[in-house]
């Protein structure tokens, strides 16, 4: 359970990172918001999942 934890929340600090690169070059790009809010929004709703995968972990591990 311990690894599974330490996973998740590698991936967790892993996808914040690319979404702090991410997004401001998404918008700072020339076609911006248009072309990317897909992406974006992939990759927000990914995050948010593994903020409550790793908060429902959390109650596990002692």
């Amino acid at each position: 359970m311990t690894i599974v934890f330490q996973l998740s929340m590698f991936a967790l600090i892993a996808i914040s990172f690319l979404l702090i690169i991410g997004v401001p070059v998404a918008f700072a790009s020339p076609e911006g918001w248009s072309s990317n809010k897909n992406i974006i929004f992939s990759g927000v709703s990914l995050w948010i999942a593994l903020v409550l995968f790793v908060g429902i972990l959390n109650s596990f591990i002692f």
